[in-house]
């Protein structure tokens, strides 16, 4: 009796984590770049259960000196990806876009062309892989820091691609010029955006054409639903408001929250819930969410 008690206690204890999404490394090649790179693909426990049901996906992009491992190994809850995926039927992909290539096509380095790889490779690979909703109505996209730049301008120049964007933390505004450096500071920034910007030119320059803060009136033409936010510690605050004033200026429908907290794992694990549930209520709208 008491090995029959714990072997029921010992599958009521495996049963949540044997029903829970599983979270796949794929390699995808990118023909711009002529290289394969990772990515990890969270897919929820009901996927193999629901033989005929297409999953909408997210695109969940990672930061500046991350990679794509990053929102499955950096939350304090390890288990947060695994756990949204299942809540709301949803395939997660996170995929690489490197330590510092903004998601954009670099004008000068070959060897960075991530929006091409992004919005071509990443989104044909998981579309021929998985049985997602491969349209429009079935894909949202969001990203932290650098990655909730990438959200923001790839939505914003791909609106056929997605759905829905969102920001956490977004570091909206690539220009030196338009920020109080000390020497150092705008040193350091040069030889980061250099190699994939070239040199900051006067207007029209590519760090301004290429920042989210002037793509304002794009995002209000496209019409996509935008969900942003930023910590009140962060320093990136000021561009978020900033982004969030001209949107509210050109009458550009959106969500914008500031809560406690800085440019941190914490604050991002606690903001991305908030973005698969305004996300999940797209989705249902297009009717596209899995029940």
């Amino acid at each position: 009796m008491k090995n029959v008690l714990r072997l029921l206690l010992l599958l009521l204890l495996l049963g949540p984590a044997a029903r829970a999404a599983t979270v796949d490394t794929v390699a995808i090649a990118s023909a711009a770049m002529q290289r394969t790179y990772k990515a990890a693909v969270a897919v929820p426990a009901s996927y193999a259960k629901n033989k005929k049901a297409r999953y909408p996906v997210l695109y969940l992009l990672h930061g500046a000196y991350g990679h794509f491992a990053d929102w499955s190994s950096k939350t304090p809850d390890k288990n947060l990806i695994h756990r949204l995926a299942d809540q709301y039927n949803l395939i997660i992909v996170m995929p690489e876009g490197e330590t510092f290539s903004f998601y954009l096509d670099s004008p000068v380095s070959p060897g960075s062309q991530f929006e091409t790889y992004i919005t071509k490779d990443v989104i044909g690979a998981i579309d021929q892989r998985y049985r997602t909703v491969a349209r429009k109505e079935g894909r949202v996209i969001s990203g932290l820091s650098m990655g909730g730049h990438g959200a923001l301008y790839l939505s914003g120049r791909h609106p056929e691609l997605f759905a829905a964007a969102g920001s956490m933390s977004g570091a909206l505004d690539m220009s030196i010029t338009n920020r109080k450096l000390n020497p150092q500071e705008a040193q350091q920034r040069q030889s980061l955006f250099n190699p994939i910007l070239g040199p900051e030119t006067p207007a029209p320059s590519p760090y301004s054409t290429n920042s989210v803060v002037n793509m304002v009136d794009k995002l209000y033409t496209n019409g996509l639903p935008l969900i942003i936010d930023c910590g009140v510690d962060d320093f990136l605050i000021d561009i978020n408001r900033e982004v969030h004033r001209r949107l509210v200026y050109n009458h550009t429908p959106h969500d914008y929250t500031e809560r406690p907290g800085a440019h941190t794992w914490e604050y991002w694990q606690n903001a991305l819930p908030y973005h698969v549930q305004f996300f999940q209520q797209v989705l249902e709208k297009g009717g596209v969410a899995v029940k």
